[in-house]
């Protein structure tokens, strides 16, 4: 549904979403092998506030990660709407000066602005929460007067939309061909309260559902399209965080990828315990769930426990992760450093998971304490927490800073060293891909799909077989794949490892920052190469 507030005045609304700061998560330097691929995933918060704007306000969307806003599209706007995390708070704020520049009224939403509104003093309008009465306020003032206010001026949500009304995101606004993975949400909301985690403090710890009905119609609405990614990521904070739903709305799901051909292939985030799930997990299969997000955090049983993930121990971890793989399920893993349960041991136990756990892919972030936490809240209390952009993290460990910074490089460096990660990659082709459900053709025989595999499969063999230096271990592995019939395997980790190879050499470098959420201001040498060409093409 659209805002039902009636409106006076025709309104330009221009949403710009702002660029990424280079993460390992987003796999830029893995779009060169793809055809006109430069995003990561399509930003649903935002596509969700520009798809509910008034029928009679106009609406354009930018996504800085594809390209800048021009002068041309702020002189055009009576409006800007701005959406962001945390790690993105220098790019929000230059959005809100070229805004200013060009006279025209700001408007900040998300949930960074949500979790931390005092970061964002320079703009007009503060939108703290999700969508709900306050947007709906919000758009009644806008309406009637786009005059900067004298002083901010703050909207707080205290009744939300149900999910049941959200509208379609408007996926038109966009071109999806040019991101690497869609985007879907399912539910908001997550039970379990980890000490770090902002999801239940900013969200809730009920989950609150869509209905299958309107999953099928925003995947149709991305298929129309034509040119669309390959894949998509359920966004949901914890994709069994209410399991009955998911158990009920997988069928419904098969039934829609049954009747297209299965076009897509999906991913999620869940905790470990999905492990106990099995009849959701043999739904997960039927309906092409191909990778699993699990935030491990750690595989030291005494640390799960003081960071409240004890359901993360509640069966062996080890058997959990090859319970999901059986299923076809990859994981990928978050882990953290930092801990105040860290010892000197940590780094030699961590190792040791990598090794018998097999999982190629592991993020592997020093730990940040984020607004809206429980964390934040006791290392606050404890006057542990620090606001310096030299530093890596925000919290003062308990062990030297200089030790944990070393430690999450050592950790790097083996976990990614190409030897080892295409070892996990062959592993993974004995282990999950051979249990993945046989996927018809019809589906994916696209002209758009063909295109892009010829690319990236032309790329790969070129950059990744012929040109790097870790092209042995790379051609080990493939031929493990292509002797098992697994061919989408041999170009699904060639993307993969480029990136993450590439990525773990500039961290090695000191030329990228030790976690996601670092706010350490870094310009890479491959940022301002990367993202020039992709502006000027867009």
């Amino acid at each position: 549904m659209r805002c039902s507030v009636p409106v006076q005045h025709e309104r330009r609304v221009l949403c710009v979403f702002p660029a990424y700061t280079p993460a390992f998560g987003t796999f830029a330097h893995a779009y060169p092998l793809m055809s006109r691929v430069s995003a990561f995933m399509p930003p649903q918060g935002l596509l969700l506030i520009a798809a509910y704007m008034p029928e009679r306000w106009q609406v354009r969307f930018v996504d800085e990660n594809m390209c800048s806003a021009t002068d041309a599209d702020f002189d055009w706007a009576d409006i800007v709407l701005v959406s962001g995390m945390h790690v993105q708070a220098p790019q929000i704020r230059d959005i809100r000066q070229r805004a200013r520049q060009a006279g025209k009224v700001a408007v900040l939403g998300g949930c960074s602005v949500s979790a931390a509104p005092d970061m964002y003093a320079d703009f007009d309008y503060l939108h703290i929460g999700e969508i709900g009465d306050a947007t709906d306020r919000l758009i009644a003032l806008l309406d009637g007067d786009l005059t900067p206010p004298p002083a901010q001026m703050r909207f707080e949500t205290s009744e939300r939309l149900a999910l049941t009304d959200f509208p379609i995101p408007a996926y038109h606004l966009i071109p999806l061909e040019r991101y690497l993975i869609g985007s879907l949400q399912f539910s908001s909301g997550c039970p379990y309260r980890c000490e770090f985690c902002d999801i239940p403090g900013l969200y809730g710890r009920n989950p609150r559902l869509k209905t299958p009905q309107q999953l099928l119609a925003e995947l149709d609405a991305m298929r129309a399209q034509g040119a669309h990614p390959p894949c998509v990521y359920f966004v949901d904070d914890n994709f069994i965080g209410n399991k009955k739903a998911a158990r009920e709305m997988l069928p419904h799901l098969i039934a829609w990828q049954k009747k297209h051909g299965y076009p897509l292939m999906f991913a999620c985030e869940a905790t470990l315990n999905l492990a106990k799930q099995t009849e959701v997990l043999a739904l997960m299969r039927e309906a092409a769930f191909h990778t699993v997000f699990v935030g491990i955090e750690t595989p030291e049983v005494d640390a799960l426990k003081a960071m409240r993930k004890d359901h993360n121990a509640s069966l062996p971890m080890l058997e959990a992760i090859k319970t999901l793989n059986s299923y076809g399920l990859e994981i990928t893993s978050g882990i953290i450093l930092g801990l105040d349960t860290d010892t000197a041991d940590t780094e030699a136990r961590l190792i040791n998971f990598i090794e018998h756990s097999q999982i190629p892919l592991l993020t592997m972030n020093l730990l940040q304490a984020l607004p809206k936490t429980p964390l934040w809240d006791r290392l606050k209390k404890e006057g542990r927490l620090l606001d310096d952009p030299d530093l890596e993290s925000n919290v003062r460990f308990l062990r030297p800073y200089d030790e944990v910074v070393a430690m999450w490089r050592r950790c790097m460096d083996y976990a990614f060293a190409p030897e080892r990660l295409f070892e996990r990659f062959a592993h993974q082709v004995d282990s999950t891909y051979v249990n993945r459900l046989a996927l018809p053709a019809r589906g994916r025989l696209t002209p758009a799909n063909l295109r892009q595999g010829a690319v990236l499969a032309f790329n790969v063999l070129i950059r990744v077989g012929l040109w790097s230096d870790y092209r042995r271990a790379f051609w080990k592995a493939a031929r493990h794949a292509l002797r098992r019939g697994q061919i989408d395997a041999v170009l699904g980790m060639g993307f993969v490892a480029h990136h993450v190879i590439q990525f773990t050499r500039e961290a090695l470098r000191g030329e990228q920052n030790a976690s996601f959420y670092s706010m350490k201001q870094r310009v890479p040498a491959m940022a301002n190469a990367a993202t020039e060409p992709m502006r000027k093409s867009a």
